[in-house]
């Protein structure tokens, strides 16, 4: 009977474990260098290197398509600094509302001049009688060097400055005036121009924008409503409404 010829023995099935060592090595140090600093441009470079490693014909082993739910730490830290950044604008923004009620009252000026803090950010109303005369859009000798500490005050922040004049309903039609649009307009013109040169606001930060009668606060049907709607107002915009402004 004829014997079987022996296979000689396989002395290269080292290489296999020796590559398998490798391989998992590889792996080891990548996850290493990913995870010390995470980042998305490193998340990517993980996830296409383990895709060569266990070769996953390009079909990622970390996200949806193993059902891992893999979050980038990178969009929590965003979330968490604007967060924190409107928490400090809101501050902000209150601080001065303070700073600006207690200068208000201190000098006699709350019944003339009112402050709130809304969506749009911070807004003093200041009502025409105390700033100009009736049909008029200079601003009053004695008014201006209130206005000037009001404007200081505000310029605390860098945030964008929208100057808004606003009449009440009755028809304007003088020497200088054709219309409350123009009155408006002027008006707020010249208390931007006033903040501008003796406040300090940067002249890029601020604009002026006139509403005539268009924009009342109450009803122009009474004398006392008419009053709350001749105001000239100045708001200190939040970073969501400066945007527009840049």
């Amino acid at each position: 009977m004829k014997r079987k010829e022996e296979k000689e023995p396989n002395h290269e099935r080292w290489l296999l474990t020796y590559s398998d060592l490798i391989t998992l090595l590889m792996i080891f140090f990548v996850i290493m260098y990913a995870s010390s600093t995470v980042s998305t441009t490193k998340y990517k470079q993980l996830s296409e290197s383990l895709n060569v490693a266990f070769e996953g014909g390009g079909k990622s082993i970390i996200g949806n398509e193993s059902g891992i739910s893999v979050t980038d730490p990178s969009t929590n830290v965003i979330d968490k600094t604007t967060e924190d950044n409107k928490s400090s604008e809101e501050n902000q923004m209150e601080d001065i509302k303070k700073n600006v009620d207690k200068y208000l009252k201190e000098n006699g000026l709350s019944s003339n001049v009112s402050t709130k803090i809304d969506e749009r950010g911070l807004q003093v109303s200041l009502n025409s009688t105390l700033l100009f005369d009736i049909g008029k859009a200079d601003v009053r000798a004695e008014s201006i060097k209130k206005l000037i500490s009001i404007g200081k005050i505000l310029n605390q922040v860098d945030n964008y400055v929208r100057i808004e004049g606003h009449t009440d309903s009755t028809p304007i039609s003088n020497n200088e005036f054709s219309s409350n649009w123009q009155l408006s307009a002027i008006r707020a013109t010249n208390v931007t121009e006033l903040l501008i040169s003796k406040a300090g606001i940067y002249p890029k930060r601020i604009s002026a924008v006139a509403y005539g009668e268009n924009r009342p606060v109450a009803n122009n049907t009474t004398e006392i409503g008419k009053a709350q709607n001749r105001t000239v107002d100045i708001i200190i915009l939040s970073s969501k409404f400066s945007k527009a402004e840049k």
